[in-house]
């Protein structure tokens, strides 16, 4: 009988420790990320974009908002938030001390679902045929994304939320096209369509999900950088497999890092929060990026 019992005990200590290491370890395993963008004219000295995604903030997540705060000593020329930075109605004043030391940088701000809608607890397994598209049980938001939404824009960060804006960027001239976040609807690509500006330096798409449907009019209207967030990297992932799922109509192979869609660059960020109802990564780490755009190479 004991030698019956060994494996799914051995199996059940495995699941234990497994969880564990997910919640309290790897969950607070913060990584910066690093990328060369080539999108620049040639001859244009680098800029530096620090891209911070998927917070989901709760009041005491305080080694969190510490080590956010330290990225500051990267000295980024700009800032792109893409989305889901609230996970409880009292975190507004958490995030803009997370974000403080950059408030006197031109930055950019998109909305995901759960800046609007607070998190409930769904059963995990069912992302693996379905994504959370349409689970919201509220008609009204009631997470204070206007208030969010406030706070940034007082500080001089532009709201992207389908939306176009001009701006400069320590020397070059950038412009930008934003939408809120499709999977919750409220994407209006219509309301930014268009040919992007041929004569700024940079032409930067920012979203929070990524779905190609989107992507793929970004790349036509001219966008040469795509950035988004929204899918956790697959938040479980399997060592040397990689995500299960996306939660969005990408592919797992482009779930987070850079690729290509199309002739634009895209950058799918990670994330650095998790659910508080489900406060997990395993094989995905927690991440920000730093994306320095450098001069593209000439074509022959």
């Amino acid at each position: 009988m004991r030698k019956a019992v060994a494996v799914p005990l051995s199996l059940f200590g495995l699941g234990v420790a497994g969880l564990g290491y997910a919640s309290v370890v790897e969950r607070n395993w913060f990584r910066l990320r690093r990328f060369d963008v080539p999108v620049l004219p040639p001859g244009v000295r680098p800029i530096r974009i620090l891209q911070i995604s998927d917070l989901h903030l709760t009041p005491r997540r305080t080694r969190l908002i510490n080590w956010v705060r330290s990225l500051a000593s990267l000295d980024p020329d700009l800032i792109v938030n893409t989305g889901d930075t609230l996970a409880h109605p009292d975190a507004i004043p958490a995030y803009m001390r997370a974000v403080e030391p950059f408030l006197d940088l031109p930055g950019l701000f998109v909305y995901g679902s759960n800046d609007m809608y607070s998190p409930h607890f769904k059963n995990p397994a069912r992302y693996l045929w379905r994504t959370s598209k349409g689970d919201s049980r509220r008609a009204i938001p009631n997470l204070p994304w206007q208030e969010l939404g406030t706070a940034m824009t007082s500080a001089g960060w532009l709201d992207m939320n389908n939306a176009t804006a001009r701006l400069k960027v320590g020397h070059l001239d950038l412009h930008v096209g934003g939408i809120n976040d499709s999977h919750i609807d409220l994407d209006r690509y219509d309301h930014i369509a268009g040919p992007a500006p041929a004569d700024a330096d940079l032409r930067l798409g920012v979203m929070h999900s990524p779905e190609p449907r989107n992507m793929t009019r970004f790349a036509a209207d001219g966008y040469q950088l795509l950035l988004a967030g929204h899918t956790h990297g697959g938040q479980l992932c399997v060592p040397f497999y990689g995500a299960l799922v996306t939660n969005c109509g990408i592919d797992r192979a482009r779930v987070r890092g850079l690729s290509r869609h199309d002739s634009a660059y895209l950058h799918v960020s990670a994330g650095l929060g998790t659910s508080p109802t489900a406060p997990v990564r395993f094989a995905c780490p927690p991440e920000a990026t730093l994306l320095t755009l450098v001069p593209a190479r000439p074509t022959r």
